[in-house]
């Protein structure tokens, strides 16, 4: 089977390509910049027919919440019109679709775990387009997956877990909201979801699904387990304060509860991802062999005890 997914260095392509190598029967192809571009429609149709995939995942993004806000017709460009280019020629050559979506979909007022069917309602423009990208993306391929997915961190790229060993290799104390929860979500589980997805005897069926790390947490509780982790490996710590939003001002209203019920994904499916500190554990393990053996920052960290 060959898989293409869009995109190819973010957090997601990576992890695809990486769980991809130890599955001989899939040929994973990642397009991305110049050959496949989102603002360029006639790039993506080009890119996709060239590669004659099985099947394709539309992974990339345009994913600056902030910047959104003041970048709208950009964010829409790539995230409604370019998503919506992958669908259809993804239905031209009559292949179903792994499209990628979020949790800011929804407003995040509601106090239990989003489901599938509960109302999207974005408060930002970032997930006001990505809602559009999944209407879009329906659409105009009836052989559509949507996966809408949460906190999303792994040990590529720039993200939560990556930015507060960073931080906690400079400062003692950090500054972390208390007040938004949701499901921290390994890009490592993601990918192995998506192959799931991909090679499933009903991966034709279609809808919108959940996939999200397993339980619950805040960012300040996150950011504690990230450092009493990386303590017990020699690697970067500090002491976590606790704030409330009002305290922590963006340019995008996050939203206070961003948790997902993943439950309709392992009704299909027959899986569901770990609890959240176990794959969050395997990253920081991951980050810490990789970026801190032996560095100023574990000793930082050592003098700190």
């Amino acid at each position: 089977m060959k898989i293409v997914v869009t995109g190819t260095g973010g957090q997601v392509v990576t992890s695809l390509i990486e769980a991809a190598a130890s599955m001989p029967d899939i040929e994973l192809v990642a397009v991305g910049r110049p050959d496949l571009d989102l603002a360029d429609t006639a790039s993506i149709r080009q890119a996709i027919l060239d590669a004659k995939p099985d099947i394709v995942v539309s992974a990339a993004a345009y994913t600056t919440v902030d910047r959104a806000e003041d970048e709208r017709n950009l964010a829409y460009a790539i995230n409604v019109v370019g998503a919506a280019a992958v669908a259809e020629v993804a239905a031209t050559l009559h292949v179903p679709i792994i499209h990628l979506s979020t949790n800011y979909v929804f407003s995040g007022d509601e106090a239990y775990p989003y489901d599938e069917e509960d109302e999207a309602e974005p408060k930002t423009v970032y997930g006001y387009t990505k809602l559009r990208s999944e209407r879009a993306v329906a659409s105009v391929n009836p052989r559509h997956i949507i996966l809408r997915t949460s906190w999303l961190y792994s040990p590529f790229g720039h993200n939560f877990v990556r930015t507060m060993l960073r931080i906690a290799a400079e400062r003692q104390t950090i500054a972390v909201v208390s007040d938004q929860w949701g499901n921290p979500t390994s890009a490592l589980d993601l990918a192995d979801a998506i192959l799931l997805v991909a090679t499933h005897p009903t991966r034709h069926h279609t809808g919108i699904f959940h996939v999200a790390g397993t339980g619950e947490t805040n960012w300040s509780g996150f950011a504690r387990y990230i450092f009493e982790v990386s303590r017990t490996l020699g690697g970067p710590f500090a002491e976590v304060q606790d704030i409330v939003s009002a305290d922590y001002r963006t340019r995008a209203k996050r939203p206070s509860n961003s948790c997902l019920s993943t439950d309709k994904f392992d009704r299909i499916f027959g899986w569901r991802a770990p609890s959240w500190q176990v794959s969050a554990n395997t990253v920081i393990r991951r980050i810490i062999d990789a970026d801190y053996p032996g560095s100023p920052s574990r000793a930082h960290g050592k003098r700190k005890a």
